[in-house]
């Protein structure tokens, strides 16, 4: 429990118990005894604090679940993670990152049993940046293995992730044909009117601040998903010289 303490100190919320609670092997009677209340005007950024901690750790298993796809995890994987980390929340919660992370490789993982309690728990905007955050952790080599991406389908599925947005969301780390349009969830044939709406339509869905009660260091990765749907669509304007 010593290894967790941190976690157990910002406090934690549904990621306590449940399978996830149980990869980390949290005592939920005792150890629940043990957690700091707090009363007051301080409530509410305690529970962001705790959604964000329950989310950091949905983040951590997935990841492992991932790494692990191809059955081995090499140091240079960590040292991926450890570089995707520091750019998403700086050293010093890098450091409980890490340390977290290597206790739950360590472990077998539920994939689905863990995406049911992420699901229940968890709005969908933030379920989407999920998926882009272990994309982005796959790709950090500059490519996403096979073994890889089956299991990070196989995660969108369990969450609940539709197929056009799971599609949309690849095509920002794939290099495919007609991409963008992919990105926007629409075909090359649609009109520069059904362009334009499609945008909108993408960038209300991607906003960062669907998931502002996650805090700034999910938002800041939230940033690089909407920028792509921007990117996306000046892209096509581009190629039909739209206004």
């Amino acid at each position: 429990m010593a290894k967790f303490g941190k976690w157990l100190g910002g406090g934690l919320g549904w990621a306590f118990g449940g399978p996830i609670g149980a990869i980390l092997g949290f005592a939920v009677g005792s150890a629940i005894d043990s957690v700091v209340t707090v009363e007051g005007s301080v409530i509410n950024n305690q529970s962001n604090k705790r959604k964000a901690n329950d989310f950091s750790l949905s983040l951590l298993v997935l990841i492992a679940a991932v790494m692990k796809a191809d059955g081995k995890v090499l140091k240079s994987e960590l040292d991926y993670v450890k570089n995707f980390f520091l750019k998403q929340f700086g050293s010093e919660h890098t450091q409980e990152l890490l340390i977290t992370l290597r206790e739950i490789l360590k472990k077998d993982i539920p994939i689905q049993e863990v995406c049911l309690q992420i699901k229940t728990y968890t709005l969908y905007p933030a379920r989407l940046q999920l998926i882009h955050l272990l994309f982005g952790v796959a790709s950090v080599d500059g490519q996403v293995q096979q073994d890889e991406l089956n299991v990070i389908k196989i995660i969108a599925g369990n969450l609940g992730i539709k197929p056009n947005d799971f599609a949309s969301i690849k095509a920002m780390f794939f290099k495919e044909v007609d991409g963008d349009y992919k990105i926007l969830e629409i075909e090359k044939s649609v009109s520069d009117e059904e362009v334009k709406k499609a945008y909108r339509r993408m960038a209300v869905k991607y906003h960062p601040d669907k998931v502002s009660h996650l805090g700034e260091e999910f938002q800041k990765s939230a940033k690089e998903k909407f920028q792509k749907v921007q990117e996306a669509y000046e892209n096509i304007k581009k190629q039909r010289g739209m206004n």
